[in-house]
């Protein structure tokens, strides 16, 4: 494989490159390994001779900074030497988390299990709510530097044209497609007119259920790949889903820990939708950046077919109703 080609390199990295660069790195791998449920990047459990098996995650290239995912590293360490639940990556003998096996980029995590959180569970939200709380106190301390925010532009201007300029809409659907892109970006900036001068902080930004790995002993959240600068209702919000008697329980539980240990400020509640609308087109457009990826057809058969957008035109009339209604009530 070509060194000067990383993004080929990364589509067809090999069992055995990954084990030979966790082992260049000092760990005696036993040769087993699985490969988890990742796509952005490649990420594998490597059983290891005589201890705990650990995560190794390699980045796909372009996409971040190495400044960047540092940034995240440090983040996530800070927040473990003070007691949080997040998973942090291990360091080498030299202080590094981020290493380098060209033309790859890797960092080694510990491995920890569990299962999914019960969103149905008012006590595993309320936990929830404090660890989230926790991150955020943490979070407000300080920006990042070399990470986006939150934003229409990064998430609806930037994919949506991607989709549009690629060829990705079918032709019979390109002007109901950037039509109703044109009134969501409208309908998101008066919710975030609404909502006023809300605060950004450094986030998980990718905090769904997924993405925690719940134990006897509460929870460990993982995987802090996307993070950014934005309001924190985002690491909020996905736990809310259902009817709205049914978010409004669901928020009341997260809430009463959250506010524990950090402020909420209800304007905030003005973004639900909106937050909900970024994240469906960003989503979209990240599937169609990465389709050339031969993982990702595989993986998501169902994506790029003329069903596909229209029911994704559909979903996203219904946001739009949605972010006319009035936000969530707290308390």
């Amino acid at each position: 494989m070509p060194l000067n080609d990383p993004v080929l390199a990364f589509q067809n990295l090999t069992p055995e490159q990954m084990l030979d660069a966790v082992e260049q790195h000092g760990i005696a791998c036993d040769g087993r390994f699985l490969a988890l449920n990742s796509y952005e990047n490649r990420v594998y459990q490597v059983g290891v001779e005589d201890g705990p098996p650990v995560v190794v995650k390699f980045y796909r290239p372009q996409r971040w900074a190495d400044e960047a995912i540092l940034e995240e590293h440090q983040f996530t360490q800070l927040l473990a030497e003070n007691e949080l639940p997040v998973v942090a990556p291990l360091t080498d003998q030299s202080g590094d988390t981020l290493h380098r096996a060209d033309p790859f980029r890797f960092t080694i995590y510990p491995c920890r299990g569990g299962r999914a959180p019960e969103l149905d569970n008012p006590k595993h939200l309320e936990i929830m709510g404090r660890f989230i709380a926790r991150i955020h106190a943490m979070g407000a301390s300080d920006s990042y530097n070399y990470r986006p925010e939150i934003n229409i532009h990064n998430f609806v201007d930037e994919p949506s044209r991607f989709v549009l300029d690629n060829g990705f809409i079918p032709a019979h659907l390109v002007e109901a497609w950037s039509s109703l892109i044109e009134m969501l970006s409208q309908q998101i900036d008066s919710c975030y007119r609404r909502a006023g001068r809300v605060r950004a902080i450094r986030l998980h930004g990718d905090l769904h259920q997924g993405n925690v790995l719940w134990t006897d002993a509460g929870p460990h959240i993982v995987d802090f790949d996307d993070a950014r600068m934005g309001p924190p209702i985002q690491d909020l919000w996905m736990f809310l889903s259902g009817d709205r008697t049914y978010m409004t329980a669901r928020l009341e539980n997260l809430l009463t820990g959250y506010t524990q240990f950090y402020e909420f400020d209800p304007i905030e509640l003005h973004l639900v939708e909106a937050l909900r609308t970024l994240r469906m087109i960003h989503h979209a457009g990240w599937l169609a950046s990465r389709w050339e990826d031969p993982a990702f057809p595989i993986a998501f058969p169902w994506f790029n077919t003329t069903k596909y957008w229209e029911q994704q035109i559909l979903d996203l009339r219904e946001q739009s109703a949605l972010m006319d209604e009035h936000p969530l009530k707290w308390p």
